[in-house]
């Protein structure tokens, strides 16, 4: 492992950078709005906004790299990104905040199509699978300790807004000085939502579904701290419990997938997110009840996302998984731009709790519709199924797409005798 990750070292390392000072800025949010006094609903289309660029960034920055080429796309994201940090506590308001966080997921979709290049250019057919890996704990990892970062701040004045600038800024450094070649950026046209829809039901709803999911937890949880009183330690707190679920689940999850139905393992994660749910909005105001609830329901958040893509792969060939990554990549950001926006109205309406109500709700259909679709569709033999590996809702199709190309490598490799 060490020999594997001694060649893509500084891409971790810049990786974790970028995802220290993106996932303060997420938090950040909800801290600020708060101080400023911002709806929830005013606050979700915020959260909206940047999953609206985050989805016109994966389909438009291969087009840009083929134009111009890859590090200066990248050098030219990371400036705006930086720039787009510092810009949101000089313009404290609803409409300038989604403008500025639409142009920040552009930027940062089109970051991750470009260190994901990278990454996968420097993988092997051997090494991918582990060098993958590495970068999804990478990813987990600063999303966390962006969380401990705030604690050393105060959300009401520039300095933590300016620190996240700082660190995506510095974070190319280590990419662009490192000798990896910049590579070619190969995307494949994503399948229609007809064909994808006819091919994969269950993953297609699921992870629309899922996108909501996960754009609430990441975007609203913060807010939801917000609203009911939580102090800003709290909710770095309350926010680092939900990917650190995922970080610890991952594993377990992931080895079940390989050695059960995966409609079964859909159901069972997507109760344990509902159940949790349904729990954190009994206790709240109990903190550290409410904290193991975010830990289950963060925790069951990711591998389900991983679990949809691994069951995708099972239903189509090979040929077919490249542009079905892509059509279930656009699916999630549909259902991540809807998702806090029906959280934010429901918040508004009925109160801070709707945070858990909705994500319940969600977890529910999820877990129905897994249960309705084993009744439609035959179970696909453990023997006959692909590897499971554990992606992460933030990639871009550049990640999906390799490790679908992975796990159907390894699936030749075990039935080669």
């Amino acid at each position: 492992m060490i020999s594997v990750l001694s060649s893509v070292w500084a891409l971790l390392v810049g990786v974790v950078l970028i995802m220290l000072g993106n996932g303060m800025h997420f938090t950040l949010i909800g801290l600020r709005g708060g101080i400023e006094g911002f709806t929830s609903v005013e606050l979700a289309i915020v959260t909206s906004g940047y999953f609206v660029g985050f989805l016109s960034g994966a389909r438009l920055t291969p087009v840009m790299i083929r134009r111009v080429g890859h590090v200066r796309v990248f050098a030219a994201l990371g400036s705006f990104t930086s720039a787009g940090l510092i810009a949101l506590p000089l313009m404290t308001e609803p409409w300038a905040w989604t403008i500025l966080r639409a142009l920040i997921g552009f930027c940062m979709s089109g970051i991750y199509v470009a260190a994901e290049s990278w990454l996968n250019a420097a993988s092997t057919n051997q090494t991918r699978g582990k060098v993958l890996s590495a970068y999804m704990i990478a990813q987990t990892l600063g999303i966390i300790g962006a969380q401990a970062l705030l604690t050393f701040g105060d959300a009401g004045n520039s300095a933590l807004f300016i620190v996240a600038s700082i660190l995506v800024s510095i974070s190319f450094a280590p990419i662009l000085l490192s000798v990896a070649p910049a590579p070619v950026v190969e995307v494949a046209r994503p399948m229609s939502m007809t064909a994808l829809m006819k091919a994969a039901p269950l993953s297609t709803v699921g992870i629309f579904l899922l996108g909501s999911v996960y754009a609430t937890q990441s975007g609203m949880a913060a807010v939801f701290g917000t609203k009911i009183g939580m102090t800003a330690s709290q909710i770095a707190l309350f926010v680092a419990m939900l990917f650190a679920g995922a970080l610890v689940l991952q594993y377990p999850i992931g080895w079940l997938s390989d050695r059960m139905d995966r409609r079964k393992l859909i159901f069972g994660a997507a109760a344990l997110g509902a159940i949790c749910c349904a729990l954190g909005g009994m206790v709240e105001g109990a903190l550290w009840p409410m904290m193991g609830a975010a830990f289950f329901a963060g925790g069951v958040t990711t591998p389900l996302y991983a679990l949809f893509l691994a069951y995708t792969n099972d239903a189509l060939s090979t040929e077919d998984m490249p542009a079905a990554s892509g059509g279930l990549v656009f699916t999630f950001g549909m259902g991540a731009i809807a998702g806090p926006v029906v959280t934010g109205w429901a918040m508004q309406g009925l109160g801070p709790g709707a945070f858990w109500t909705v994500l319940g709700a969600l977890f529910t259909t999820i877990a129905i519709y897994a249960l309705y679709r084993m009744t439609q569709r035959a179970t696909v033999p453990v023997a006959q199924t692909e590897s499971y590996l554990g992606v992460l809702p933030t990639t871009s199709p550049v990640a999906v797409e390799a490790a679908g190309a992975w796990a159907a490598e390894q699936a030749e490799a075990s039935e080669t005798p």
